[in-house]
């Protein structure tokens, strides 16, 4: 059984890893232009980071192909280009840590003016400001799966005031979509960590923004495109909204473009899963996954079920993905 895996050569693959379950053989698959030198044996492809999609364009060269794996928990740009034979995982987990250490980083850097006083700095300018702290804010998330629960975890130690949980499914403790218009007028902070789909696009849209209390900040750590950026940009430049944003829409943010300027809005260029938490997480799936499949046995976080090419080896039913997962 063959796969293509982001490991360089097998000295790379046993330090990270530590090996192969039996019967399965690698190749490097370092780069979306970087591939194994066997496409029509290739059973298992674990897509390079970030620059996986490309080596979908030769999909049609990978006739034996059973399994597709990503490093991202977001798999929207992935999912249409993946053969009905196939079975899609994603990367739920691998970047929970990273990307609720960023939604927390943003939150508190916007509000204690942490890029102004970077900027500041290179001129050497002292000129403080006084601050708003997360603390006693009224916190909501908005996609409550495991990112979302990353980074309630990490704001144990705040003293926020309260934390609303938002999902597409309503569970104890988690309020549905459908009641964002009742719950975004008691939310001082929200976090925006919902996969997108086309029930999220544009999810806070202009309507939804003006529920909003004055000086409240958006978060966003999932994709631009749950924001509507003509709306978002209309409520920055007023100054009655602050924003904190991993991702935009369009995306990369183009030069000129006033988000860029607005006072009140802090970017980061989509770094959220971009952290030394990532590797050893991605690692530790792509064994586990692996050793799964070497072995028969359900794979996790599947998101479209596939039929093995071959006989022999049977990809069977794994978990299906989790509410809120991204990157």
């Amino acid at each position: 059984m063959l796969a293509w895996l982001p490991f360089a050569d097998a000295d790379d693959l046993q330090a990270r890893i530590g090996g192969l379950p039996d019967g399965v053989e690698f190749e490097p698959a370092t780069s979306g232009t970087e591939l194994g030198a066997s496409p029509d044996k290739v059973e298992f492809f674990v897509l390079p980071y970030l620059s996986g999609t490309a080596a979908l364009d030769r999909i049609d060269e990978f006739t034996s192909l059973q399994v597709v794996q990503t490093q991202t928990a977001g798999y929207e740009d992935v999912l249409a280009r993946i053969p009905d034979s196939v079975t899609l995982c994603n990367g739920a987990g691998i970047h929970d840590a990273s990307t609720a250490e960023i939604a927390i980083a943003l939150a508190l850097a916007n509000g204690r003016h942490l890029d102004d006083f970077a900027r500041n700095q290179t001129s050497g300018s002292w000129a403080p400001q006084w601050g708003t702290s997360i603390a006693d804010k009224r916190v909501l998330i908005l996609g409550y799966g495991q990112i979302g629960k990353a980074i309630e975890a990490r704001l144990a130690g705040f003293e926020v005031a309260s934390i609303t949980r938002v999902a597409r499914t309503p569970r104890d403790g988690v309020r549905p979509v459908s009641e964002l218009p009742e719950l975004l007028p008691e939310a001082d902070v929200v976090f925006v960590i919902a996969p997108h789909t086309p029930q999220t696009d544009k999810i806070l849209d202009a309507a939804a923004l003006a529920l909003l209390p004055d000086g409240a900040l958006v978060v966003n750590v999932a994709r631009g495109k749950l924001v509507d950026t003509d709306a978002l940009v209309a409520e920055t430049s007023s100054g009655r909204l602050r924003a904190a944003l991993d991702v935009t829409d369009p995306e990369p943010l183009p030069a000129g473009h006033p988000l860029w300027t607005i006072p009140g809005v802090t970017i980061s260029p989509h770094i959220g899963g971009a952290s030394s938490a990532f590797q050893p997480r991605a690692d530790k799936l792509i064994k586990a996954q692996l050793t799964a499949w070497a072995a028969g046995e359900p794979l996790a976080h599947v998101v479209k079920e596939g039929h093995s090419v071959k006989e022999g080896n049977v990809v069977k039913e794994g978990h299906s993905v989790k509410e809120g997962t991204r990157r």
